[in-house]
């Protein structure tokens, strides 16, 4: 904070110092973020919506536990939509300051909250394909519905716990300690607990992916020595290279959307950030906006069940727009052929 240095309690807690978190200082800078934003949040949540229809509408998929996390995914993803695009373009391009410490750290808990049980919804998806492809046999009575839902339970509440303490006290006004240079009120050591946190899950969720295309190459090595038949060995092959690419498409979009805002959280800890360097940051958290609109491409719509739902709905809707461009035609040929009629009766009467 090169131009907003705070010394004392009573003014680093004053409703004025989010000023100094307002880094957005040309109107270029400010069309940008809600361009991004807009286009982001707006996308994110339409994909997100479709695919929950997908799920729900389906009582076959939406008994499966695998689609039961990725629900909670969509889910979580269009509420980071919603509350993140709001609250960040109103501080940021608005600049608005009229309202109070705890509201602003209340709409941080619900950005934290909703980012968090998307990664946590993540980690749960890896760890039912892990569980498929290291106890296939064992699968269906360790992944049950019953212990799903009892996962996601666990899941949100444990993220808006986390997400809370802020709000609930663990800020720098009322332990009068270090302050965020990147959060108004929020204190550093909470930041690096959640830092922590995420990284905890991201790191799980590599090994869960890395061990599933370890164990799926493992499995492709086998047939190719066991299977006497060329068919089924080049079938096997193409699984693998599939599940290849599209675990290599996580990791990476995890990594480059996320590993950009966590190297600046935590270089801001020990060291003082630039304006500059707050400025990178503002514009790399939409990252985050954009793995969640990528998620739904990634998860759901590369599934065969939801893929195969999709076109039929499509193909439903597109019945329905041709038949609603027929029906005025066919109503005014029906109206001609019975005036039609009345003439030719009232010249034969």
């Amino acid at each position: 904070m090169d131009s907003c240095k705070i010394h004392e309690n009573a003014s680093k807690c004053s409703v004025n110092t989010m000023e100094c978190f307002m880094v957005l200082s040309t109107q270029a800078q400010k069309i940008s973020i809600a361009t991004l934003c807009g286009l982001f949040g707006t996308l994110c949540i339409f994909e997100n919506s479709l695919v929950l229809y997908l799920i729900f509408s389906s009582p076959r998929t939406r008994r499966k536990p695998s689609y039961l996390f990725i629900s909670s995914l969509a889910l979580a993803d269009i509420l980071a939509s919603v509350i993140f695009v709001c609250s960040f373009v109103n501080f940021h391009v608005f600049n608005e300051t009229n309202f109070s410490k705890e509201m602003f750290l209340l709409q941080l808990a619900g950005v934290n909250t909703s980012f968090s049980a998307s990664l946590s919804s993540l980690l749960l998806t890896a760890l039912d394909r892990y569980i498929s492809i290291s106890r296939p046999s064992k699968y269906k009575l360790l992944m049950t519905r019953k212990r799903a839902w009892i996962a996601l339970g666990v899941l949100w509440v444990t993220c808006v716990t986390i997400a809370s303490l802020p709000l609930l006290g663990w800020n720098c006004c009322m332990l009068d300690s270090t302050c965020s240079e990147l959060f108004p009120f929020v204190d550093d050591n909470y930041l690096s607990s959640w830092i922590c946190f995420v990284m905890v899950l991201l790191g799980c969720i590599i090994y869960a992916y890395a061990h599933v295309l370890w164990r799926a190459h493992q499995h492709v090595a086998y047939m190719e020595k066991h299977q006497a038949q060329a068919g089924k060995q080049n079938t096997r092959m193409r699984m693998d290279v599939m599940l290849a690419k599209t675990l290599v498409m996580v990791l990476t979009v995890l990594v480059l959307c996320w590993s950009p805002v966590l190297v600046l959280m935590i270089y801001s800890i020990f060291a003082r950030l630039s304006n500059h360097l707050r400025k990178v940051f503002a514009f790399c958290s939409t990252l985050c906006l954009l793995n969640s609109m990528v998620n739904p491409i990634i998860y759901a719509l590369r599934s065969k069940e939801l893929y195969s739902s999709l076109r039929m709905v499509l193909s439903r809707f597109r019945r329905q727009l041709k038949a609603s461009e027929e029906s005025p035609e066919a109503e005014s040929t029906r109206k001609s052929s019975v005036i039609e009629t009345v003439c030719e009766d009232t010249h034969v009467t």
